[in-house]
């Protein structure tokens, strides 16, 4: 199942992508029951499939007449990322650093601000008076279905509802500045995600994914997921053991090699630049960099 957050006759609505990719189901509308993703997350297996039912059974709308939205636009709890968890991105960032690679021993867990997320397609406004070294990073993003506190790493995808696409934007500068994550990832609009969350089942191998990058057509990224350092579990288990994992928390897995401030010369977005983002079986960002005002 592919489950998308859409804008149609001026309110937001939850809809089942067509498995043919050509249209969106819409259930019909009712009051009674919670018709947004961060409100169903938790209701459990019994709500999902009463919600697909009425979506297959209600009105179907065209891609091109549906204003796509990020899936879970405003998520009602964490957004977690993971930092240097791909081992040639850790490589990249420390030479770029001047800096001999080291391994991380645990997961590097930091929070972007809840309020940067975008859609994902359509223009991306960004404040360039901020900052002038806007960085990409395509992720794979975890959507966690059920709560976990203290669990295993055995039993840990037990606790994930499903996966979609996200671009780690990042302001380097402000990553230098300030010497931590938050600041540099937390710009609104720094998060594009989508297009749709594909449920966990549909995914049988998540660590066995390509996953690709390009700014004006040209490939930036190319990896696979099977190149983390830390697995899903291991991640999940890592920040369960600390923090409880409510249903609708977000947790983005890391970035390859590729990355703008780590080329020779560093290279970073400007206006009018179109950044798409992909990973195998869940789908396409596009998004086109503007300036705000």
């Amino acid at each position: 199942m592919r489950v998308a957050t859409v804008r149609t006759g001026g309110a937001e609505r939850l809809a089942l992508v067509d498995p043919e990719g050509g249209a969106l189901a819409l259930p019909a509308a009712d009051r009674r029951r919670p018709v947004g993703l961060a409100e169903l997350l938790p209701a459990g297996p019994e709500a999902w499939a009463e919600f697909a039912e009425r979506a297959r059974s209600g009105p179907r709308l065209p891609f091109e007449e549906a204003d796509l939205l990020a899936p879970l636009p405003r998520p009602a709890n964490n957004l977690f990322a993971l930092g240097l968890n791909y081992t040639d991105h850790g490589e990249e960032a420390y030479r770029a650093a001047g800096w001999e690679y080291r391994r991380p021993r645990h997961p590097v867990v930091f929070t972007k601000d809840r309020g940067c997320v975008a859609a994902p397609v359509g223009p991306v406004g960004i404040d360039f008076s901020l900052s002038r070294e806007i960085d990409w990073e395509v992720e794979l993003a975890v959507v966690i279905g059920r709560r976990a506190w203290r669990v295993d790493e055995a039993g840990a995808l037990d606790h994930v509802f499903g996966y979609c696409v996200a671009n780690d934007i990042t302001a380097r500068d402000l990553q230098t500045r300030h010497k931590q994550y938050f600041l540099s990832k937390s710009l609104p609009g720094s998060c594009p995600l989508g297009p749709w969350i594909t449920t966990a089942d549909e995914v049988p191998d998540p660590h066995d994914l390509a996953i690709t990058l390009s700014v004006n057509g040209v490939p930036r990224q190319v990896s696979r997921t099977d190149q983390m350092v830390f697995s899903i579990p291991e991640t999940i288990a890592a920040i369960s053991r600390i923090v409880p994992l409510e249903p609708g928390d977000l947790i983005l897995t890391g970035t390859p090699a590729g990355t703008g401030f780590a080329a020779d010369p560093p290279s970073y977005l400007a206006p009018g630049d179109v950044v798409d983002c992909s990973v195998e079986g869940l789908g396409t960002l596009s998004n086109r960099i503007t300036a705000l005002d």
